[in-house]
């Protein structure tokens, strides 16, 4: 029973990257794990085979090649912390630089604040229900304006909360 216990700490904490992204939210941790199609149009897009493209989560064994460089997990590794927002130097540039550059990383303050508030299993409850599409309950990235199942837009709450930036962000790439 606490191997069990163990196990399933462990496939929790996969998802909650050590800066505070919620990864089962990822265009890549769902490629991986059920869209084939946009697992190959991901890959394309970026010159990869659909092997170095799949990603498990930020503390799996099998990550994306961006993933694999974090620096952000590496210096959380030197630290013998598990997120940004245990570190004494948090915010750091790094960290600082990472958040804006991206819609789906807008509430990394918030949610490294709430880690450290309720722990990270209640944060990736509420976080899954953030990302949940309220009509159909599957769960989509930032960038699924529509879900991606039964097409109710906005597809999450995350989306609603984020669509004007979202939006921008995508017509400027």
């Amino acid at each position: 029973m606490e191997e069990e216990k163990n196990h399933s700490e462990k496939q929790d904490k996969k998802l909650a990257a050590v800066c505070g992204l919620y990864c089962e939210a990822c265009s890549w941790f769902i490629a991986t794990t059920e869209d084939p199609e946009r697992l190959k149009k991901l890959a394309a897009q970026l010159h990869m085979s659909e092997e170095e493209s799949k990603c498990y989560g930020c503390r799996s064994d099998k990550r994306i090649p961006y993933c694999e460089q974090c620096r952000m997990f590496a210096c959380a590794a030197e630290q013998g912390i598990d997120f940004c927002g245990e570190c004494n130097q948090y915010p750091c540039d790094e960290i600082k630089q990472f958040q804006s550059a991206m819609p789906h990383r807008i509430d990394l303050w918030t949610n490294l604040e709430r880690i450290k508030s309720v722990g990270y299993k209640k944060w990736l409850a509420e976080t899954r229900e953030d990302y949940t599409c309220p009509q159909c309950g599957t769960i989509n990235s930032t960038y699924d304006i529509k879900c991606r199942k039964c097409g109710e837009e906005p597809s999450c709450n995350y989306v609603a909360q984020h669509k004007q930036e979202i939006i921008r962000f995508l017509k400027n790439r």
